[in-house]
């Protein structure tokens, strides 16, 4: 499994655009210049006509770069929920970068389809009216297009509710990790948009479930990478009893044993982005994997990068805080790696599979 030389043009002009754009600032110059909103999206909707393999090289330079972007909540999220429903009235505005896409669906800290509650009624005047409280809907406090889960009677559907509908409140929340921001949704009453088949939304989140996972694991590999770039860097200037402390047998052992995660984890994640861009059957199967691994092996690297580093590294002036939060906050999102593995273990048919969960 090989990247192509295209890949690493698009890889090189994505860490070149946030090089010039460090402050945040970058998302219309990579929505503008590179056309990163749109990779996923269908040539015949405003999109590059691309796939997972260019969403992953695209994840692994934000994860290295923590570039606080709304590439993962609207590029992949909304966009692949639209693309799974079939609806693609949205699609031009999300492709282009003018508007920004948040997908509502978590509850009380799980991504289980069946763990949605929220609820959507038909009224007398044949509107839908959605009642119910979603978390950690990433850019849900500033998204432009807002789609979100709901249960009708007929299972989990989908819906558009416009972001100043009557009934919808947004809370901007303040995370552990500052550079991915998250809201909560607060549904009284709003009126929805159908999106979709009524009753079919569960298995769109599934699929969704499965490309956020694979999408997820290469920006962890990106951001594992650079901390560990980071590591090696301070140990080879640092000096301590008047010798680098990178020469020391015992510091020698644990950045080898970080290199071998994150060669581990690459090929976790680029396993699960080739089976994704070739839809495989066994998709589920790897996108489990790579959260998983990809999820533990970050954590564990920013974990040395704090360590290795001593004091300076829990200062708030360096960026090895910044990796740590993103590294424990990436670990639950979509899942946690637990979670990850006992859905692994019900495709494998070794045990019931409890979603995706805690």
């Amino acid at each position: 499994m090989r990247l192509t030389e295209e890949h690493q043009e698009l890889r090189s002009a994505v860490r070149a655009s946030l090089a010039r754009h460090p402050d945040g600032s970058a998302w219309r110059p990579l929505t503008e210049q590179i056309g990163v909103a749109g990779l996923a999206i269908p040539e015949e909707y405003g999109g590059a006509g691309c796939g997972a393999l260019e969403v992953h090289v695209v994840m692994e330079e934000l994860g290295r770069a923590l570039a606080p972007v709304p590439f993962l909540g609207s590029a992949v999220l909304t966009t692949q929920a639209l693309l799974a429903c079939g609806d693609t009235e949205l699609l031009p505005g999300l492709a282009e970068g003018s508007a920004v896409g948040a997908l509502a669906w978590a509850e009380n800290g799980s991504w289980d389809p069946d763990a949605v509650r929220a609820g959507a009624r038909r009224s007398a005047a044949g509107t839908w009216r959605l009642t119910g409280v979603k978390e950690h809907v990433l850019d849900g406090a500033d998204a432009d297009v807002l789609i979100v889960a709901a249960r009708t009677d007929a299972g989990i559907s989908l819906f558009q509710v416009a972001v100043d509908a009557p009934g919808l409140r947004r809370e901007r929340l303040v995370p552990m990790d500052s550079t991915r921001p998250q809201a909560r949704i607060v549904l009284d009453g709003a009126e929805g948009r159908p999106i979709g088949t009524d009753g079919d939304g569960a298995r769109a989140l599934r699929k969704v479930l499965d490309l956020g996972c694979v999408a997820l694991a290469a920006e962890q590999v990106g951001a594992a990478e650079r901390c560990l770039e980071l590591t090696v860097a301070y140990a080879a200037q640092r000096v301590q009893f008047g010798r680098p402390i990178g020469s020391f047998q015992a510091v020698k052992h644990r950045l080898a044993d970080a290199f071998v995660r994150v060669e581990a984890a690459r090929s976790a994640a680029l396993g699960a982005a080739f089976a994704a861009a070739e839809d495989a059957a066994e998709l589920p199967r790897y996108a489990a994997v790579a959260k998983s691994a990809c999820s533990e092996a970050f954590s564990a690297v920013a974990g040395e990068n704090i360590q290795l580093h001593g004091g300076i590294g829990i200062t708030w002036e360096h960026d090895a805080h910044r990796y740590f939060k993103r590294a424990h906050g990436g670990a639950q999102l979509l899942g946690s790696p637990t979670r990850h593995r006992e859905r692994l273990a019900g495709e494998l048919g070794l045990t019931a599979s409890r979603g995706c969960g805690r």
